[in-house]
């Protein structure tokens, strides 16, 4: 019998709810906050140009319609923009929205009109998971007291750009469940498919998938998994193992691979039982059930801080390859191995699957090259006494606004300024020995590099991860790198020597000391200028333990009076917008700033 019009779906809400954390009194604070960091880092960027007003930290902008927004902002290195978020007025009258700022400063922002649509839409969908945070938030003393995995899920995200919890791709529900704030552990499926679709890669010691799958996996699960394909008539050795992450998989691989899951090239397969943990890049888990396993990078095709985050079919094939050239670099030098004790979280293993069609046609939009395989990256293993946490915690604030880093340093029982040489002590050292010996740089932004505490918090050493898609090398030749493999030189990145220091300038120092600084003056009472001058003193310290690198110091210069301006956010708006395009975008350019480490 036919059913009533009347009657809902089994699967249809009797009722629809909205997430408790989205209140007016929520949405105001995390408005406030994002509208001082919008104004800043658009000033910052010189995307808007606010002129002096009255007083020394005021300052007005004259929007679309001729309103007069007014705010006190302190400036400091490298011609950043701190903006007081209490300040800010348009004609008078208290502001507090940043897509009313977006919609009211169009014109003055130069935005066309697809690039705003979406503009609001990040804005406000980063907002929303803004709110999430507030709604979950701890007192400073409580997060140090976290794990590794569990503070990552307490991060607010990129300081440096102002969308940079966008998402494009996810659904609210999609956020609520796999946004690294949701803090909401899961099992992963995986999935067979045929080696003639997929390729596997591994450092010495993982040679095969056979001795990868044996650490990854417990012996009845990998028994169920070849159960599944014999019981289906196919052979276990035509095909590789590999998780996917489920919304991917219905997103995006049974539409677009729906002829290779019909041939059985792909099969499903249950999940391993180990509960993951989404971190702040949204698609890398590490494992919580069983820590001593790797870390697993996922594709998602979600457009989120500038780029679709998929993996690369060609930097995922080279990962174990440019992992075992990093590590040979580290093993082979007393002073990284010894004295530094750089811990580099290799990509240890690979999966690459290849779409049909797509990874034929090098003009289609770069999304559609990244869909399907995984990274296996090692887990962070420590001693007795050690803890680490990403180098991003060291920004965030609480609640009541006491700063992790303030809670870190009382935690030691150091002078502020002695914890911050130890900190620079930590991190600079390997970054600046990589730099000027082997003319090779990591990426230290807040998130790949991890600061290794002793057990009264005070900063030991650095631990960095990303090597494939954030290692560059020099591309003025050095006998160090005469030895790198062909299939690591085919796939790194190279840059000429006076940008190779952009990546330490734009990483470490623009994108988190930027931002430390003036944290640091407030609440540590170390003033910015010695917070720099501390820096510098660090870089002056290495160079002169190396006195035979002195050519080294010149061509790789990291203490030349200016600097150009990377713009991550007039990327957005300017150049890239949200156009699909055949290559990964890059940072724009625009302009220099003076650099706070020259003399």
């Amino acid at each position: 019998m036919p059913k009533s019009p009347a009657t809902p779906d089994s699967d249809e809400p009797s009722a629809l709810l909205a997430p408790a954390e989205l209140t007016p009194e929520a949405w105001q604070r995390a408005s406030v906050r994002l509208l001082a960091k919008t104004l800043g880092e658009f000033a910052y960027e010189e995307i808007i140009e606010p002129l002096p007003q009255g007083h020394d930290d005021g300052y007005a902008l004259r929007l679309d319609e001729g309103e007069n927004l007014t705010f006190r902002a302190r400036r400091g290195a490298y011609g950043s923009w701190t903006v007081d978020p209490d300040s800010v007025r348009c004609d008078g009258t208290p502001f507090t929205d940043p897509l009313r700022f977006l919609t009211a400063a169009r014109h003055l922002l130069a935005l066309d009109g697809a690039t705003l649509g979406h503009l609001v839409r990040e804005l406000s969908t980063t907002l929303a998971a803004d709110c999430r945070l507030d709604h979950t938030a701890l007192p400073a003393a409580r997060l140090a007291d976290l794990d590794y995995a569990s503070l990552e899920g307490h991060q607010t995200g990129h300081p440096w750009l102002v969308l940079n919890k966008g998402r494009l791709g996810f659904s609210a529900r999609d956020c609520a469940r796999w946004a690294p704030e949701a803090r909401n552990p899961a099992r992963l499926p995986w999935i067979a498919v045929s080696t003639r679709l997929a390729a596997y890669r591994g450092v010495r010691g993982l040679d095969t998938p056979e001795l990868l799958y044996a650490a990854e996996l417990d012996a009845p699960v990998r028994g169920a998994f070849t159960a599944t394909l014999t019981n289906r008539g196919l052979d276990p050795s035509d095909y590789l193992l590999l998780p996917v992450h489920p919304w991917q998989w219905d997103q995006v691989l049974l539409p677009l691979y729906a002829p290779s899951i019909a041939r059985d090239e792909i099969v499903p397969l249950t999940t391993d039982g180990d509960l993951r943990l989404p971190q702040q890049s949204i698609r890398t888990f590490l494992n919580t059930s069983r820590p001593d396993r790797h870390t697993v990078k996922l594709p998602l095709s979600v457009l989120n801080t500038l780029v679709w985050r998929g993996l690369p079919t060609e930097r995922t094939l080279a990962a174990p390859a440019v992992t075992s050239w990093v590590h040979g670099l580290r093993d082979h030098d007393p002073f990284l191995r010894d004295e530094c004790g750089v811990i580099l979280l290799g990509e240890v293993a690979s999966v690459t699957v290849e779409h049909p069609h797509y990874d034929r046609l090098p003009e289609v939009p770069y999304q559609y090259r990244e869909l399907l395989g995984v990274i296996w990256r090692e887990p962070l293993r420590l001693p007795a006494g050690e803890r680490a946490r990403t180098l991003a915690s060291l920004l965030h604030t609480d609640p009541v606004g006491r700063a992790f880093t303030a809670e870190l340093v009382e935690r030691s029982g150091l002078a502020p300024a002695t914890w911050l040489r130890h900190l620079f002590a930590a991190l600079l050292p390997p970054l600046l020995h990589f730099l000027y010996r082997y003319g090779t740089v990591f990426s230290p932004h807040g998130e790949n590099a991890i600061v290794v505490f002793d057990d009264h918090d005070v900063p030991v050493r650095l631990a960095i991860k990303d090597f494939v898609d954030d290692v560059n090398v020099s591309a003025r030749a050095l006998p160090e790198l005469g030895t790198m493999p062909d299939d690591v030189r085919a796939v790194l990145l190279t840059e000429e020597p006076a940008f190779l220091t952009q990546f330490i300038h734009s990483g470490l120092f623009v994108g988190v000391f930027r931002h430390l600084a003036p944290l640091c003056e407030e609440q540590l009472g170390v003033p910015e200028a010695e917070f720099w001058s501390l820096v510098r003193a660090e870089i002056l310290l290495h160079q002169s333990r190396f006195p035979e690198l002195k050519d080294r110091y010149e061509l790789f210069d990291l203490l030349t009076p200016r600097i150009e301006r990377l713009c991550l956010n007039r990327n957005r708006l300017h150049l890239d917008g949200y156009r699909d395009r055949p290559q990964r975008p890059h940072a724009a350019v625009h302009g220099t700033v003076r650099n706070p480490l020259s003399v």
